[in-house]
């Protein structure tokens, strides 16, 4: 199951995804602003990376508010996109195609690396996540910040969900289903299975796409960081930061 062509597909979906894309993307930025000024005493215009960037949604928000980003993804499809977006929007982010198990063609001195909406665990092993790990940890400046989101996997193994959705939402008139099926392969790996349904003028359309993900629980990814070199790991949750996910924040040595 190849999580590239996966999202190459989704790349120009990927919006409908939100009730309201440039909504959560102003949300989004607020939150994670907020976040790398108290966890890490990072103010705007300062330079971020966004390793797993999809089509924007963090950067494009971080760069409003006045942050330098760069961005990468492993999709081709996905960062053209991105492109196109801060070009409408008249910023000047820096998108590129790489892997976050690689990323020594990005350069280094960041003050920030963020990894957000669960990229993590497309990752296939723990030896893969500790790179990952480390590929971020070369990136930045001593005492920089390592942040990523990840769905909270401690409850979810417990409840192993076959369904989340749906989601109801309106496109000027026309109705919009979003939901997807988690299809379990083991304990902790399962294949997720993404629907848009959208009513056009004279028929209902669906969009499917399919990418794996193997549930980390939190001491995992934990552990890993320490492997990588980070310290004083730290798990911050909605309720607390306003942002969608579980968060993890960790200093580099």
């Amino acid at each position: 199951m190849d999580t590239a062509k996966s999202y190459d597909a989704l790349a120009k979906h990927y919006h409908l995804l939100f009730e309201n894309w440039d909504a959560s993307i102003e949300r989004q930025a607020r939150a994670l602003a907020s976040i790398l000024q108290r966890e890490c005493g990072l103010m705007t215009a300062q330079r971020i990376l966004d390793c797993a960037c999809g089509i924007g949604t963090q950067a494009l928000g971080l760069a409003k508010m006045g942050f330098q980003v760069s961005g990468c993804d492993l999709s081709p499809a996905a960062v053209e996109r991105a492109r196109v977006e801060a070009s409408q929007r008249s910023l000047n982010i820096q998108f590129s195609i790489a892997s976050m198990l690689n990323l020594t063609s990005l350069g280094d001195g960041f003050d920030a690396v963020i990894c957000m909406d669960n990229a993590l665990p497309h990752l296939e092993s723990t030896q893969e996540l500790i790179q990952a790990a480390e590929q971020a940890r070369a990136r930045l400046r001593r005492e920089g910040c390592f942040i990523a989101s990840i769905r909270d996997y401690d409850q979810l193994l417990q409840e192993r969900p076959l369904v989340q959705g749906p989601a109801f939402y309106s496109d000027q008139g026309h109705r919009r289903i979003v939901f997807q099926v988690w299809e379990w392969v083991d304990d902790s790996r399962y294949d997720f299975h993404l629907y848009i349904t959208r009513e056009l003028a004279s028929e209902w359309q669906t969009f499917h796409t399919c990418a794996r993900y193997r549930a980390l629980r939190r001491d995992e990814v934990t552990a890993a960081l320490g492997e990588a070199g980070f310290r004083n790991a730290r798990w911050i949750f909605p309720s607390e930061t306003g942002f969608y996910q579980p968060i993890v924040v960790a200093k580099a040595n």
